[in-house]
């Protein structure tokens, strides 16, 4: 199911942004969430069960869903900052990816924090389903962590470095020197 989903999201994200491109950068909101979800499934020496499996589905909706908002807080931030200026710069996009990333800062950290807070009880329940729960829960939780550092530092950067080549494509169809 889990490939099936990954195929299906990047269907869905193609459709949206109407680039491979673009959809493998958001899409790659879903190998971070994936190694903080490993990482804690290990140190908590879980296994591998169809409750885990189902915790990273979820985990992969929510990853992709955040870098999706945050590309969203970005691209509003260059346009914004294209009609201000006129014509972007380096310089000009820099400044327009650190104020949309962050825009995004306190909203990511809530989410998070959400996230955590609601899924702590479950982690340290002894209840009936607390072996069913647990595991279901330990690859959303260990996931969320690892996402927020790639939503927050990783997205921005490589939203900057394809924002920077498509400015350099312009300026070189265009005619005109290539700002440093």
């Amino acid at each position: 199911m889990v490939p099936i989903v990954l195929v299906i999201t990047f269907g869905l994200l193609y459709i949206t942004y109407h680039s491979a491109l673009e959809a493998a950068h958001v899409l790659l909101a879903v190998p971070f969430a994936l190694t903080g979800g490993i990482y804690l499934l290990w140190l908590l020496q879980y296994n591998f069960s169809v409750a885990v499996w189902v915790g990273f589905i979820a985990l992969f909706g929510t990853a992709v869903q955040t870098a999706v908002v945050m590309v969203i807080y970005l691209n509003e931030a260059v346009e914004r900052k294209r009609r201000e200026a006129g014509q972007l710069t380096r310089a000009s996009l820099m400044e327009a990816v650190t104020e949309g990333a962050l825009l995004r800062l306190r909203p990511k950290l809530m989410t998070v924090s959400t996230v955590v807070a609601s899924l702590l009880p479950i982690m340290w329940s002894t209840s009936a389903g607390a072996e069913v729960m647990k595991p279901l829960a330990t690859p959303v939780l260990g996931g969320m962590v690892s996402s927020l550092l790639h939503v927050l530092i990783v997205t921005p950067v490589i939203f900057f470095w394809l924002r920077e080549r498509e400015l350099k494509k312009e300026r070189h169809s265009a005619g005109s020197p290539v700002e440093a």
